[in-house]
């Protein structure tokens, strides 16, 4: 296997938004949990998206394993690798985006290195260093109010500036949209004056694909799956990918029944489980009760045992960030999530040892903990749910053919759940 292409992701929703949208541009593409095992099936692929769970670890745990993970991939052949992040640059002033882009950055000898989150297909757009959601900056949007990495600061070049050892450059959207050459001179203006990050502008596909063209000139870039879009479109543009759709096949014979969870506490997932109350049974955990102790899990796939053989149910732990700031405070911020997500990571786990084939996970942290428990080493990628989110089957693990979709919490229209569960079931 020689790879075209190399991605490391700093969560699991994360990881399968930049697969979605490497496949949907025509690579051959398989989502890895982890470094997979030299054993491990991975077939004929141009690009393997290792997913790790780093976003919110100390930022030396998350260079090491990034680094793991880059030191896997070029050993494949990769000759770019790209870290993705966070569309809403989900990071602490202490990191971990800055400190990994240093690391990779030094390990492959490259200065002046692409960062942007933007992807304006799901509203996330950069403009002079600023990321906004929709029509307002990050800061004055609800997202700027994640649980473990709040963003109160829309102007990247200072928010990488505080995290990177290196100062950070920009480059101006009038620059970008005048195409893949220009971009690049500037990038080799800002290497000889010393800059290590450079933050780019980018408000439409067009910019995309331009900093994706002259990206692929770098060893390293860092970005949402955004810049995935801009990488994939380069590659197949110079030949050095031959564009196919190779979805369809993942979605055969997959019988079993069906449950979804959320355990996201996002304003988009909350509309998306009232809205599930329509379709199917829902069950609302209580937060509290799972950081408490074991029973609240044992008392879910109870509630679900006595339904699921009449159709899909759903259970949540979303609570309002309200409620999740005063668990915090209790427990401790890192206590009480970790809690949540081994909660319904046994609950994942319980509901496929009773039979359940299509698994829909929301959340970030909460698909890490579910993924992990149930041992996937990998995904093979699917037709697209919704904008970032594909259905996945399992390759390899325990548990046999199993399709899933995880969703970070702001995915996804208001009949996430029910489609999902739709095309899954096709």
């Amino acid at each position: 296997m020689t790879l075209a292409l190399g991605t490391i992701a700093d969560d699991y929703t994360g990881a399968s938004d930049l697969a979605n949208t490497l496949a949907k541009n025509g690579l051959r593409t398989v989502q890895t949990v982890g470094i997979p095992a030299d054993d491990l099936p991975l077939g004929e692929v141009d690009a393997v998206v290792v997913s790790l769970k780093i976003r919110s670890v100390p930022a030396a745990e998350a260079v090491e394993k990034a680094r793991a993970a880059d030191r896997w991939l070029r050993a494949r052949g990769a000759g770019h690798v790209m870290y993705k992040i966070c569309s809403t640059f989900d990071s602490t002033d202490e990191g971990n985006i800055g400190p990994v882009l240093d690391a990779l950055s030094a390990d492959a000898g490259a200065a002046a290195v692409l960062v942007t989150p933007a992807f304006p297909e799901t509203g996330r757009t950069v403009y002079q260093g600023h990321l906004f959601v929709g029509a307002v900056p990050l800061n004055e949007s609800p997202l700027k109010d994640h649980p473990l990495n709040p963003m109160h600061d829309a102007n990247l070049v200072r928010v990488l500036g505080r995290q990177s050892v290196s100062r950070v450059g920009l480059v101006p959207q009038a620059l970008v949209a005048r195409g893949a050459d220009a971009i690049r001179a500037r990038l080799a203006e800002l290497a000889a004056d010393g800059i290590g990050g450079v933050i780019a502008d980018a408000v439409n596909e067009a910019d995309l694909v331009a900093l994706g063209a002259a990206a692929l000139d770098s060893r390293v870039s860092v970005g949402a799956s955004g810049l995935g879009l801009g990488l994939a479109r380069g590659l197949v543009a110079t030949g050095r990918v031959l564009r196919v759709d190779a979805t369809a096949s993942v979605m055969a014979g997959v019988g079993g029944l069906s449950a979804c969870l959320a355990g996201s506490c996002s304003k988009a997932t909350l509309e998306q489980i009232a809205r599930a109350e329509d379709a199917m049974p829902v069950l609302r955990l209580s937060a509290e009760a799972l950081v408490s102790g074991p029973a609240e899990a044992e008392d879910a796939l109870e509630w679900a045992a006595a339904r699921i053989e009449s159709g899909p149910v759903l259970i949540a732990s979303s609570a309002s960030p309200a409620e999740v700031a005063r668990l915090q405070a209790l427990h401790g911020r890192e206590a009480a999530g970790h809690a949540i997500e081994q909660g319904l990571a046994t609950i994942a786990e319980g509901l496929v040892k009773r039979g359940v084939r299509r698994l829909v996970v929301a959340g970030g942290e909460t698909s890490g903990a579910v993924v992990d428990r149930l041992g996937i080493p990998a995904f093979a990628l699917g037709p697209e749910i919704a904008a970032g989110v594909p259905v996945l089957r399992a390759i390899g693990g325990a548990h046999g053919d199993l399709l899933m979709a995880l969703k970070s919490g702001n995915f996804g229209g208001v009949d996430f759940f029910t489609d999902a569960l739709g095309l899954m079931s096709k």
